[in-house]
């Protein structure tokens, strides 16, 4: 029951703050719509290897040498403790979805920390807030539900896998082949229960997203580059917003 209501209300936050950008501000003052590329993925489908060769690639193409753009994934969580003026500590209580639903309830009861609900709706404002300043990439945390609105967004799925998934993982955290089939299915489950608890959506359906890439069958660099193309193509798509 608990889990429902922080669903519906995660839901009405949501929707209220992503409405079309079109009756937010319909005479917005803007050249063009701010750019986002939100990455849902699988553990060990290489989002911050396929983050690392897409930066350049997006600066690169940019139209000023000073468009920067910014990966947010564990920054993320600083930048939200930052935001919301909340202790280091609270980073403890922010994965995704990797507490137990008991282990959070008693915390909340004798005060130790905010509510699951009070961090996940903090954490949506923070990526509301990157969104629109642009030149974002947020891995994770239903960015792409979030943002869905944004005219300027651009939302994939990373898959692969499960074997080359743990090779990744084996390879880059230096862990077993056993603990790391055990970080892949940890993980997968919980992104999945936050998407599931907080959003009341599924994680694996293709039709949140612009794209599911298959980084076996790709590489990182080949889906790097055609990330960095769609992102090309919404510049050309996105209507410029009259002025007046």
């Amino acid at each position: 029951m608990a889990g429902t209501i922080a669903s519906e209300r995660c839901l009405e936050f949501v929707q209220s703050q992503t409405r079309p950008m079109n009756e937010i501000a319909p005479a917005r003052h803007q050249e063009q719509e701010p750019h986002v590329i939100t990455v849902s993925r699988q553990a060990g489908s290489g989002a911050h290897a396929v983050s690392d060769a897409l930066l350049p690639m997006l600066e690169a193409r940019a139209s000023s040498p000073t468009m920067s753009w910014k990966v947010f994934d564990r920054e993320l969580v600083e930048q939200v403790l930052k935001e919301h003026d909340l202790p280091e500590r609270m980073a403890a209580f922010m994965p995704e979805d990797r507490m137990s639903e008991m282990a959070n309830t008693l915390d909340e009861l004798f005060g130790l920390h905010p509510s699951a609900w009070s961090l996940v709706r903090k954490t949506a404002e923070t990526i509301l807030h990157l969104a629109k300043l642009g030149n974002v990439i947020i891995i994770g945390r239903a960015g792409n539900i979030i943002t869905q609105h944004m005219a300027g967004a651009i939302h994939v799925r990373l898959v692969g896998s499960k074997e080359q998934r743990i090779s990744h993982v084996m390879d880059h955290r230096d862990l077993s082949r056993e603990a790391a089939s055990v970080y892949v299915r940890d993980h997968d489950l919980g992104r999945k229960r936050y998407v599931e608890r907080y959003y009341a959506r599924d994680i694996d359906d293709p039709l949140l997203y612009h794209m599911v890439l298959n980084t076996d069958r790709l590489g990182y660099e080949e889906t790097a580059r055609l990330i960095a193309s769609s992102v090309h193509d919404v510049e050309i798509r996105t209507p410029i917003p009259a002025i007046g």
